[in-house]
């Protein structure tokens, strides 16, 4: 259990902030329904009835962390993931494990990649070849710009994320919600 140290701290930080937290929260992460059982220190995806995997578990409890004693206002002003102060040494994993999967998978097909919308909440944005913004959790969008191949340059992508995230979320949380929505594109 690699997790094991962050799960817990993260289960009594949540705790510790209100001990009247209700027993179940439900929290919406890309569209997906988990429900947090304060009692039994689970998070339960509603839709196939699993539990949560450790690494997104420890997202949401973080995110419930601070729902919980409000969340910033959001600033309509796109941070690429480089903009984030202290990240100087998690951009090289940061690349590899959040923008090359968007761009191996949608880098020659626009339709595929506007074609997420089918199954992420979110809406069409401007900018590169295509624009996406989804939802990710309820006041944390997350725009991720498309740019296909063409005959002078390869296919790039990029993640932008509303300057207020570095209120919710620490540069670890970061990469790996990146990650995540990159592998649900």
């Amino acid at each position: 259990m690699a997790y094991g140290v962050a799960l817990d701290k993260s289960w009594e930080a949540l705790v510790k902030l209100n001990p009247n937290v209700p027993k179940n929260l439900l929290v919406k992460f890309l569209g997906r329904q988990y429900c947090v059982d304060l009692q039994k220190k689970s998070v339960l995806d509603l839709t196939v009835l699993e539990p949560a995997k450790d690494f997104l578990s420890i997202l949401i409890l973080h995110y419930l962390a601070r729902r919980v004693v409000g969340l910033p206002e959001l600033t309509n002003r796109w941070l690429t993931f480089r903009d984030l102060s202290g990240v100087q040494g998690y951009y090289d994993a940061y690349h590899k494990r959040a923008i090359e999967p968007i761009i191996n998978k949608y880098g020659k097909d626009l339709a595929a990649f506007k074609g997420v919308l089918r199954k992420l909440p979110g809406s069409v944005s401007t900018g590169g070849d295509a624009s996406l913004i989804l939802e990710v959790f309820q006041n944390v969008p997350v725009l991720v710009k498309l740019w296909l191949q063409d005959t002078e340059f390869a296919p790039d992508a990029n993640i932008y994320f509303d300057a207020s995230i570095t209120e919710i979320f620490c540069t670890e949380d970061i990469v790996v919600l990146a990650q995540t929505v990159a592998l649900q594109l």
